[in-house]
């Protein structure tokens, strides 16, 4: 038995949740449309070329929680897994789940996404374990704040070792599936690094070190 690391978007999604919980606020009319997808996409840019300032971008993605009532942003939240998550989770990514459930490993999702966010994908995987940037709470409302370490970079290093903490689980033999080089300071960590569709800088750096590399989303429907 060993631990099976998940990142969430492209990786077992053949798409972006956060970016997407943002379109879909975005057509709901929830948010200034055009403001909102403006800074929806040059975030996810920046994301993309490892320049995140993972701090403005929770100030801008967390507000909307803040700024809504908890019973309807969980409305709008079926609404939008059932039309912009369910289309982009692939069998093939619930088969590499499976076969680590299987090997009786245990399962951990870890990602930079918040858990508003990511809490039922997981779900839908079966996962038990999830590791994500955490909203905070105040009387029952989100503040627009994040609540400890953001789970991104070396931030999620930093909260998956305090998860481990106090655990019958360790990092020796652990696998970790990841398509972005910002999950490299993770991946360099892991016994079994498995970048997973990877991103053309994380590709790079596989066929330097040797990593296999695993392909889940050739056949996905475009998000």
């Amino acid at each position: 038995m060993a631990l099976a690391l998940f990142d969430l978007d492209n990786t077992l999604l053949a798409g972006d949740s956060d970016y997407l919980w943002g379109v879909f606020l975005s057509e709901k009319g929830v948010v200034d449309r055009d403001t909102y997808e403006r800074e929806n996409e040059r975030f996810y840019e920046e994301y993309k070329e490892g320049r995140l300032d993972i701090m403005e971008f929770l100030t801008f993605s967390l507000r909307p929680l803040a700024e809504n009532d908890p019973a309807q942003l969980h409305a709008w939240r079926e609404e939008f897994l059932r039309e912009k998550i369910d289309p982009i989770i692939t069998e093939d990514a619930h088969l590499l789940v499976e076969m680590h459930r299987k090997r009786g490993d245990t399962l951990a999702v870890i990602t930079a996404t918040n858990a508003f966010v990511t809490a039922p994908i997981v779900e839908r995987f079966g996962v038990p374990n999830l590791i994500a940037t955490e909203p905070e709470m105040v009387e029952g409302r989100y503040t627009g704040r994040v609540r400890g370490i953001p789970c991104f970079r070396e931030g999620k290093v930093k909260r998956l070792k305090a998860w481990l903490a106090g655990r019958d689980e360790s990092l020796e033999n652990a696998w970790f599936y990841s398509d972005s080089h910002n999950d490299l300071p993770l991946l360099e960590l892991v016994s079994h690094p498995m970048p997973v569709d990877p991103d053309p800088a994380l590709e790079t750096v596989a066929a330097e070190k040797g990593w296999p590399v695993l392909y889940l989303h050739k056949d996905a429907p475009p998000p």
